[in-house]
């Protein structure tokens, strides 16, 4: 949700280099930004960087204490206490949706204004490309196919962020004789098989070869998930349920993703079934 932000200082000249997890270099392998991943000392990552300005995406106390320890003068929102810490603290509006928070932060830092895109436009590269239509290959997936991705990780006030009807409209669209695939993230081929009985469940493999599939697929269903952000991120079109989290925050920022159900509750079955029998008759 971040691509925004990130396009509009490279399209003012910044010449960036990211900061964040392992995975982020092979999602954004397609890019030209160098993408530095912590190992032992945060701190000294930091430094190795050689640059004086930083722009903090994080809400952490934590990230603004470490760049300040590695010199390096931040921008970021005044959250968590940390505002003594910013070498600019902008103030927050925490109505926007988290695409909107993000680049509203970038446009500070750019001294400039101008309309969020309403599309996210993830480019996945060459080699992801290839590595997705070698595994689909090897899988015997063809054109059209369907990815459900019914893994949703952890609670939302004590609630879980699963929609339970995965296991359900599998079997539907399974015996309308679709195509439907799954490809589980780290450590969840388990709960992906029990959930999606007779799919075709793909190896795990890196977020980008994940991109190229999800980018390939005519539907992709999926909770409020990294995964579903992941398909609206590539343009697919996408149904994105919601049960528990709030869509005005973290719903998937795509033209082409239809939103079903709510924070204050799952939607009926009928209901998901109708949206994605309307998304692959269209």
């Amino acid at each position: 949700m971040a691509l925004p932000a990130l396009d509009l200082l490279a399209d003012r000249g910044f010449a960036l280099t990211l900061v964040g997890r392992p995975w982020a270099k092979d999602l954004l392998s397609a890019y030209p930004w160098p993408v530095v991943s912590f190992a032992n000392s945060r701190i000294q990552a930091l430094r190795s960087i050689g640059v004086d300005q930083g722009l903090l995406l994080t809400n952490s106390f934590g990230s603004a204490f470490e760049f300040r320890l590695a010199g390096i003068s931040s921008i970021g929102y005044a959250r968590d206490g940390r505002s003594w810490l910013l070498g600019k603290a902008v103030a927050v509006n925490a109505t926007m949706h988290m695409v909107e928070y993000y680049y509203e932060l970038a446009s500070a830092l750019a001294g400039t204004s101008s309309d969020v895109p309403r599309d996210l436009r993830l480019r996945t590269g060459e080699p992801a490309q290839l590595r997705a239509r070698h595994l689909l290959a090897t899988h015997a997936v063809g054109a059209p196919y369907v990815v459900l991705c019914p893994v949703a990780i952890g609670f939302h006030r004590g609630k879980m962020k699963a929609w339970d009807g995965f296991e359900r409209l599998n079997r539907e669209l399974l015996a309308a004789g679709r195509q439907v695939v799954a490809m589980p993230g780290p450590n969840e081929t388990a709960t992906v098989r029990n959930a999606l009985p007779g799919a075709i469940v793909l190896p795990e493999s890196d977020v980008g070869t994940f991109a190229a599939v999800l980018a390939g697929a005519c539907l992709v269903v999926a909770n409020d998930s990294g995964a579903g952000h992941l398909a609206a991120a590539v343009g697919a079109r996408l149904i994105s349920v919601f049960g528990v989290t709030e869509p005005e925050k973290t719903r998937p920022w795509s033209t082409r993703a239809t939103l079903i159900g709510s924070g204050d509750g799952w939607p009926p079955y009928a209901g998901v079934r109708s949206a994605v029998d309307t998304a692959l008759s269209s």
